[in-house]
């Protein structure tokens, strides 16, 4: 992701890189190097060997102005890892500067990714840019979703100020899946419009994508309610798409987790484990 202009050298620098491997059936982390305040304490299996559980810690709890974040994951062939966080995301109100983050997700042939993280909070006056690029190989399989906030909803806080620049590219053998690119301005009026958030402060992506997606993984997924807010789910060639809108983070996680305990045993083949991170 190409950033839009320098980083001041106030604010703080981390960077992840991880690597998992499969070796005599067991998905092992193999490789990790971190730079700053970002790291992963260890590797979790709680639903056997197959499976490697992560949770990405990020200590200060918050990402400032000027800061800049990166995390690069590599899967090596039949690896399966899962990676979540420990609670929601904040990006703080800046005096000017960006702050960023870059995740790079590369899956080599028969890996499996799912990336689930909790929410992303973007605090009124932040500026906010955030890109996610994934690289899959012929036959990958992966899952990943986003959760926006805008504003501290509990506190009644809108996003009347800032902005948040959001960018995902997923590709297969460097032919293009998906991409998507946005620009959500604070007090702008696409967030009142009925074309755009419709004065909802939540919204959702959730990405899944397989050589082949059984069509009728469409219908399945439509049957799950939402309960607050709006969802829908649309399937195109080998991506199947999932969106969430309304005033929720939490309705938000729970839809797409319903999603996800479908989704999972019809791509992956085996049943969903919810990280015991969400439990606590």
């Amino acid at each position: 992701m190409q950033l839009t202009e320098p980083i001041h050298a106030t604010g703080w620098r981390a960077s992840l890189a991880l690597g998992f491997e499969r070796r005599a059936g067991r998905t092992l982390l193999a490789e990790r190097r971190h730079e700053g305040p970002l790291v992963v304490q260890k590797a979790l299996y709680p639903e056997g060997d197959a499976v490697c559980h992560a949770i990405v810690v990020h200590p200060p709890g918050g990402i400032a102005g000027g800061d800049e974040l990166e995390l690069a994951l590599s899967a090596g062939e039949g690896a399966h890892a899962l990676l979540t966080t420990p609670g929601a995301g904040k990006w703080y109100r800046s005096a000017g500067s960006w702050a960023r983050q870059r995740l790079v997700f590369e899956l080599a042939p028969g890996a499996r990714l799912e990336w689930l993280p909790q929410e992303t909070i973007v605090f009124d006056g932040a500026r906010a840019e955030l890109g996610t690029t994934v690289r899959l190989a012929a036959d990958v399989r992966y899952i990943g979703w986003e959760i926006l906030c805008l504003g501290r909803t509990g506190s009644g806080e809108r996003f009347e100020r800032g902005e948040c620049l959001l960018r995902t590219a997923i590709e297969r053998d460097g032919r293009p899946l998906w991409f998507e690119r946005g620009r959500i301005d604070g007090g702008a009026a696409l967030l009142a419009s009925p074309a755009g958030f419709a004065g909802q402060p939540v919204c959702g992506t959730l990405i899944a994508t397989a050589p082949q997606l059984d069509p009728s993984l469409v219908g399945v997924c439509r049957t799950i309610d939402p309960g607050q807010g709006q969802g829908s789910v649309t399937l195109m060639p080998e991506v199947l798409v999932a969106r969430y809108l309304g005033a929720s983070s939490e309705a938000a996680k729970h839809y797409f987790a319903s999603l996800w305990t479908l989704l999972r045993p019809a791509l992956f083949g085996c049943d969903a484990v919810p990280p015991r991170i969400w439990q606590t």
